[in-house]
C-alpha cells in the first residue's frame, strides 16, 4: 500500500523553504526537484511563451527554497526594471533616458548596499562621529507590521543568498537598453525568466542580456552530443565540488583557518595554497552545474573559467578568473571610469572616497596620506608627460576597479585589501611588462635590500616571509638577466613557466584576506577577519620546526593527494581535456549510464555529513 504520509512529507520538504537545508546543486532533493521541473519542461518546452512563464515561476521557487521570502527583493527589481527599461526606450529625450537609468540603478544599488553593506557603513559612522548605532532591519518591521505578530527579527540583517549576482546582471540589462544595445523585452514573464534563471541565479555566471535574451525566443533542441556535453558538466562539477572542494575544506583547511595557531606553519601554508584549489573547485563546479543543467533544457550560458592557474601574469589570470564579472566590470565600471583613455570625476571620487575608508578603517591618517600622495603624484607626472599620460590613468582606473570589485565580494577590511593587493598586482605587471632589464633588476635589488633592513633592524614574521619570496625572485630575475645580456634564446616556455608559478604565488596569498573574511558574521567580520589573517602570515613567517612535516604529511596524506590531483588536472592541456570531454559525450547512452552511477557511487563515498554550502553563494 502506498504510504501517503511519506509521499507528503517527501513533498512538504521538497517544496517549502527550510533555512537550514537550502537548495544546493549537491542535495538529492535538488535532483528531485530537478526531476520535476523537467518533467514540466517536456510538456511546455514547444511552447515559447508558456515554457518561460513556466520557467520563471519555477526559478522563483527555486530562489524560495533557497532563500525564503528573500525571493519578493527579486521579484520587486524586476518588475521595476522591466518597467524602468521600457520607460527608457520609449523616451524621446537624452536628459528623461538618463533620469530612468539613474533611477533604477539607484533602486537596485541601494538594496544591494542595504543588505551587503549595512554593518559596513554602521561601523563606518560610528566610528567617524562616535555614535552607537545598530543595524535595524527595516523589512523585518514591516513584515511585523503586515502580519501583526513578532515573526521577523528586526535586529539583524540577513543577506539574500546571491543579490550581488542578479543585482549585477539586471544592472546590465538598464545600462544596455540605455545604449541602443539590446531592445527591451515586451513581456515580464519572459525578462522575469531572464533574471531569475535558476540554474546560475545564485552564484552566476552573470549573464548579459545581449547573450541571453535572444534564447528566449528560440525552439528548445537538443542534439545527442549536447546532452552528452550538459551530462558531463554536471558530473565535472559535481566531483569538483565534493570531491575536491568540500573534502579537503572539512578535513584541512577549514580547521587550520578557524584557529591557525594551533597548527605550524606548514600547515597554515598548505591550507592557503589548498585553499586556491578549494575555492576554485567550488566555484566552477557551480557554474559547470550551472551549464549543464542550462544546457539540458536548451540554454546556454557563458563559460566562466579557463584554466585560471595557467595564467603567466595577474592580468590574464582576471581574464580567466569569474570571466562574467571582469567583463561586467571592465564594461560598467571600468570604462566608465575612463579606461585607459583618460581619468573622469569618478575616478577622483573614488580616490578621495577610498583614502577616507583606508584611514578610518585601519586607524591612522598616515594610510590615507600616503594613497592621496601616490595619487596626486601619478596625476602630476600624467600633467606634465603627456607620453605617460594615458598609462598612468589607465592604470588608476585599473586599481580603483579592483578595489569595487573587492568590494562587491563583501564590505569589510580584508575585501578591501584583497582587491587592493589584486590591483596593485595588475599596475606592476604594466610597468613591469614594458621596463628595461636594467631597471628591473636594480628594482628587484633595491626592494629585497629594503625587505632585508626590515628583517634585520624591525624583525616581525612578515619581513621574513616577503623576503624568502623576494630573494627567490631575485635568484630568477637574475639569471634571466644574465641570459639577456649573453643575447640568449629559447627562453620563452621557461619564462611562461616562472610566470604561472609567480602569479599562482601572488593570487594564493592575497586568497590569505579573501578567505579570512568569509564565512563570518556580518557585525564582526572586520575585527575576525584581520585577526585570522595576522595569526596564519605570523605562523607562516616564524620559524618552522621541519622534523614534524613527514609526520604531518602523513597524517593528510588524502588531503594532500587530492590538492597535488586537483592542480595536475587543472594545468592538463587544453585540447586533451576537450578530447576526453567529446569522448564522453559520444558515448554510447548504456555506457553512459554506467559511468554516471560510477561517478555518483564514488562521490557518495566523499559526501560529508553536513553538505557545504558553495562559496560564492554569500556574495
Amino acid at each position: 500500500m502506498m504510504d501517503w504520509t511519506m509521499i507528503g512529507s517527501f513533498l512538504h520538504r521538497l517544496f517549502a523553504f527550510d533555512p537550514d537545508s537550502p537548495l544546493l546543486f549537491t542535495q538529492f532533493y535538488f535532483w528531485a526537484f530537478f526531476a520535476f521541473v523537467y518533467a514540466g519542461f517536456a510538456l511546455t518546452g514547444s511552447k515559447r511563451l508558456l515554457r518561460n512563464a513556466y520557467l520563471f515561476f519555477v526559478s522563483l521557487l527555486f530562489y524560495y527554497k533557497t532563500s525564503g521570502l528573500s525571493v519578493l527583493i527579486l521579484i520587486f527589481v524586476t518588475c521595476s526594471d522591466f518597467l524602468i527599461a521600457r520607460r527608457i526606450a520609449g523616451a524621446r529625450k537624452g536628459g528623461w533616458k538618463k533620469f530612468w537609468l539613474v533611477l533604477s540603478v539607484v533602486i537596485d544599488l541601494s538594496l544591494l548596499c542595504y543588505f551587503k553593506y549595512a554593518y559596513f557603513f554602521t561601523d563606518f559612522i560610528n566610528t567617524v562621529f562616535g555614535t552607537d548605532l545598530h543595524v535595524f532591519n527595516v523589512f523585518g518591521a514591516v513584515g511585523n507590521a503586515l502580519a501583526g505578530t513578532e515573526r521577523f527579527s528586526v535586529d539583524r540583517i540577513v543577506l539574500p543568498v546571491g543579490i550581488s549576482f542578479f543585482t549585477f546582471q539586471i544592472i546590465s540589462y538598464t545600462v544596455d537598453v540605455y545604449r541602443g544595445d539590446v531592445k527591451p523585452v515586451g513581456n515580464i514573464l519572459d525578462f522575469g525568466f531572464y533574471v531569475s534563471f535558476f540554474p546560475q541565479l545564485v552564484a552566476g555566471p552573470i549573464v548579459r542580456a545581449s547573450e541571453f535574451i535572444p534564447q528566449l525566443y528560440k525552439k528548445f533542441s537538443l542534439s545527442r552530443r549536447l546532452f552528452g556535453i550538459a551530462v558531463f558538466w554536471i558530473l565535472n562539477g559535481l566531483v569538483k565540488k565534493i570531491v575536491l572542494s568540500d573534502y579537503i575544506a572539512v578535513n584541512f583547511i577549514d580547521r587550520v583557518f578557524n584557529n591557525p595557531l594551533l597548527f605550524t606553519g606548514f600547515e597554515n601554508l598548505a591550507a592557503l595554497f589548498g585553499y586556491s584549489l578549494q575555492v576554485y573547485a567550488d566555484f566552477s563546479g557551480y557554474t559547470d552545474i550551472a551549464i549543464g543543467v542550462a544546457m539540458l533544457m536548451g540554454f546556454y550560458l557563458p563559460k566562466n573559467f579557463n584554466s585560471p592557474y595557467k595564467a603567466p601574469n595577474p592580468q590574464d589570470f582576471w581574464r580567466r578568473w569569474h570571466m562574467s564579472l571582469s567583463r561586467w566590470l571592465r564594461n560598467y565600471l571600468y570604462i566608465p571610469l575612463g579606461g585607459n583613455r583618460n581619468a573622469t570625476f569618478g575616478t577622483f571620487f573614488w580616490i578621495i572616497l577610498f583614502a577616507v575608508i583606508a584611514a578610518i578603517l585601519s586607524g591612522s591618517w598616515i594610510v590615507s596620506v600616503i594613497f592621496v600622495v601616490v595619487a596626486a603624484v601619478l596625476g602630476i607626472v600624467a600633467k606634465y608627460r603627456p607620453g605617460s599620460r594615458k598609462k598612468i590613468f589607465s592604470n588608476i582606473n585599473r586599481f580603483i576597479t579592483m578595489l569595487l570589485g573587492g568590494m562587491w565580494h563583501g564590505a569589510s577590511w580584508n575585501f578591501i585589501i584583497w582587491g587592493g593587493l589584486n590591483g596593485i598586482g595588475l599596475v606592476v605587471y604594466q610597468f613591469w611588462k614594458d621596463m628595461d632589464w636594467r631597471l628591473r633588476m636594480a628594482l628587484t635589488v633595491l626592494v629585497t635590500a629594503v625587505l632585508a633592513c626590515f628583517w634585520k633592524f624591525a624583525p616581525a614574521p612578515v619581513w621574513n616571509l616577503l623576503l624568502v619570496w623576494m630573494c627567490v625572485i631575485l635568484a630568477v630575475t637574475l639569471v634571466r638577466f644574465i641570459h639577456h645580456l649573453r643575447g640568449g634564446t629559447g627562453f620563452a616556455k621557461l619564462a611562461y613557466f616562472w610566470g604561472v608559478v609567480q602569479t599562482f604565488v601572488f593570487i594564493t596569498f592575497t586568497r590569505l584576506f579573501f578567505r579570512s573574511g568569509s564565512n563570518l558574521d556580518p557585525a564582526t567580520a572586520n575585527e575576525q577577519a584581520w585577526a585570522t589573517a595576522r595569526n596564519m602570515v605570523n605562523q607562516i613567517g616564524s620559524a618552522w620546526n621541519v622534523d614534524v612535516i613527514p609526520q604531518i604529511c602523513v597524517e593528510y596524506w588524502r588531503v594532500f593527494a587530492l590538492i597535488v590531483a586537483g592542480l595536475a588536472i587543472h594545468w592538463l592541456p587544453d585540447r586533451f581535456k576537450r578530447w576526453y570531454r567529446i569522448n564522453f559525450a559520444m558515448l554510447p547512452l548504456p555506457v553512459m549510464a554506467l559511468a554516471v552511477v560510477a561517478v555518483v557511487f564514488i562521490l557518495y563515498q566523499f559526501i560529508t555529513a553536513d553538505l557545504q554550502a558553495f562559496i560564492y553563494f554569500q556574495f
